[in-house]
């Protein structure tokens, strides 16, 4: 079931036999021998990809519940609902996980030298109980319905920023429609899309920004505008450093929309084992106590 699962959520027979440490022959063996023994196709093999079937997947979903039953009975023979020891799953989004997340892990693994961290830092959509989560950052409000406990640690917001030089030279916008007109860096691929929203009394405007720069990742957005290149937008968390150090400068933040929150998931049943806990604990403590995540009770 695990190998399936692995195969099934990976989408790859590779992928799953390195997750694993396990051959990938062996991994193909496993589950062509599942396969055989329930006499149903689980996964649709080409050359190019692997995909679940619908029985697969129904069969996947039946699965998850008996490995995460299975880790319970495991975590409670082993007394890890009483201390700390074994795998902690835990997912960010890429970039503040980096900054923020990273560093709080590390030195988590310094208190608790049992347990073990696997860091998922991705931007797209994570199932917690599909991916066997046990911890998620994740920017965002939560939807209606949520099963999962949800601990608020900060917000952010999005921030228009330009180089102290840049505005010297071309002065400082005053409202967001002349961002329409004005040189700008965006990072393809990021959330805002081809238009920038602002907060005008109340009320939503959009601009449609003429970007001199399209760059593939925000790091390189960051360093081309403190070099010069025009204005950017990006999340309140992706400029603070920049900020502090004076090499950007926040502009037109009378137009800024509200703040997005930042939460910490905790995946539903998940939260008994103590690696869990204290991990979360330690997270929320150390997030909420940071003045760029702008937590407030």
């Amino acid at each position: 079931m695990r190998i399936f699962a692995s195969v099934a959520q990976s989408e790859s027979f590779s992928v799953a036999a390195r997750q694993l440490e396990l051959s990938p022959p062996r991994v193909t063996r496993v589950v062509a021998a599942l396969e055989a023994r329930l006499g149903i196709a689980l996964l649709y093999r080409t050359t190019r990809q692997v995909r679940v079937t619908d029985a697969g997947r129904r069969y996947l979903m039946d699965a998850q519940q008996i490995l995460a039953q299975l880790s319970e009975a495991e975590a409670s023979a082993t007394g890890s609902y009483l201390s700390p020891r074994g795998l902690l799953s835990v997912t960010a989004p890429v970039l503040f996980g980096e900054y923020y997340v990273t560093p709080q892990i590390v030195k988590y693994l310094e208190q608790y030298p049992d347990v073990q961290v696997r860091a998922q830092l991705i931007d797209r959509p994570v199932n917690l109980q599909e991916e066997s989560i046990d911890v998620a950052v994740r920017i965002g409000h939560v939807p209606e319905g949520c099963q999962h406990l949800v601990v608020h640690v900060g917000e952010v917001r999005h921030v228009v920023c330009a180089s102290p030089s840049w505005l010297k030279k071309y002065g400082e916008p005053q409202h967001p429609h002349e961002l329409e007109t004005l040189p700008t860096v965006v990072a393809q691929g990021c959330h805002f899309g081809n238009q920038w929203w602002f907060d005008e009394k109340g009320k939503r405007i959009e601009v449609t920004p003429s970007p001199r720069l399209f760059i593939s990742a925000t790091h390189a957005a960051l360093t081309a505008v403190e070099s010069g290149a025009g204005l950017t937008r990006l999340l309140s968390y992706q400029a603070a450093a920049s900020e502090a150090e004076g090499k950007i400068r926040r502009v037109l933040t009378r137009f800024e929309p509200p703040a997005i929150p930042i939460n910490i998931w905790v995946t539903a049943g998940r939260g008994r084992a103590a690696s869990v806990r204290t991990f979360v604990d330690f997270l929320v403590k150390r997030l909420r106590s940071d003045p760029a995540l702008g937590y407030r009770d």
